[in-house]
């Protein structure tokens, strides 16, 4: 116990650690299970013969196992520290998978990709950082108002799963890991609620949150499985990963109460949206995007001619 420190403070800097570590986890998991779903064939998407298939690979079952860790950093992270503060740091989980998939996978990703990751993960950081969210509680919020947004929040989900579904490829990754992202974004949210209950000497059972994510838990499972066999980790990632904490800190502020600073901090905010944006125009031009996802699965069509290489990225 460092002298000087409040508690809060303490609080706050091991929240932030435990954060960093649970982005490290979700990057590693990512990669694990891109690595088994690569092969599944498009057929089997949406359907539970794809897990079963999934559940009979190593490093399918070593990616669950790495993705539980990180879950549970980042319920500990969020239940010690304002989730507004922490939540944001899971951004760091994009620069993460591209690194590990660039090295496990042989992804070319060119100093364009890497601007436009860069773009958006400073964007984030940029909006939230400036904005600085402090106050508020999900203790104190009502039976209604948790109802709508979580309503909306689900709305939303839907309408990108149905573009998933009815996209091909890559485009078909992109929306899915959106919409992953989104709910893993409302999950977060429910876990802060759960914290907050307990905190005020709640029971875990007693509190509603705690069945919501027991809900929510396995969609954001299926979901996650389908964005990450639908196409490369370049498609899927940056949605899944910047949404997260978008969703998670527009709960702090609209449903939680969480105040704001304004000014010229208002100005860096709004320009961390606009980076945001130019960062996923320039990722959306990726030519990672524009090959089929079928070239990282060979047993789908026949090899190519001696002496010519295959189409498209490794991944």
């Amino acid at each position: 116990m460092c002298p000087g420190v409040s508690p809060g403070k303490r609080e706050s800097v091991l929240g932030i650690g435990l954060m960093v570590l649970a982005a490290l986890c979700n990057a590693s998991a990512s990669v694990l299970q891109r690595a088994a779903s690569k092969h599944e064939d498009r057929s089997d998407q949406f359907s539970l013969r794809m897990f079963w298939d999934l559940a009979q690979r190593p490093a399918w079952v070593f990616g669950i196992l790495t993705m539980l860790t990180g879950f549970l950093l980042h319920a500990v992270s969020i239940s010690i520290s304002q989730i507004a503060l922490v939540q944001p740091l899971l951004i760091a989980e994009l620069p993460f998978t591209i690194i590990l998939a660039a090295i496990t996978f042989h992804l070319r990703v060119t100093r364009r990709d890497w601007t436009a990751v860069a773009m958006a993960s400073l964007g984030v950081a940029a909006f939230v950082g400036a904005l600085a969210p402090h106050g508020g509680s999900a203790y104190e919020v009502d039976p209604w108002t948790w109802a709508l947004a979580i309503g909306a929040t689900l709305v939303g989900v839907g309408a990108l799963v149905v573009l998933g579904y009815r996209g091909r490829d890559e485009h078909r990754a992109v929306w899915l890991g959106i919409a992953t992202g989104g709910i893993f974004g409302l999950n977060s949210s429910l876990i802060a609620g759960v914290g907050a209950s307990v905190a005020h000497g709640g029971s875990l059972l007693s509190t509603w949150q705690t069945y919501g994510v027991a809900l929510i838990a396995p969609t954001s499972f299926f979901l996650l499985q389908n964005a990450l066999a639908a196409g490369n980790l370049v498609a899927s990632q940056p949605g899944l990963t910047l949404t997260n904490p978008l969703v998670a800190v527009a709960y702090g502020l609209v449903v939680f109460n969480e105040q704001t600073r304004h000014g010229v901090f208002l100005a860096i905010a709004i320009a961390g949206v606009l980076s945001i944006a130019g960062g996923t125009v320039l990722l959306s031009r990726s030519t990672l995007l524009q090959h089929s996802s079928a070239a990282d699965t060979p047993e789908q069509g026949p090899p190519p001619a001696p002496g010519r290489p295959a189409s498209g990225p490794p991944d």
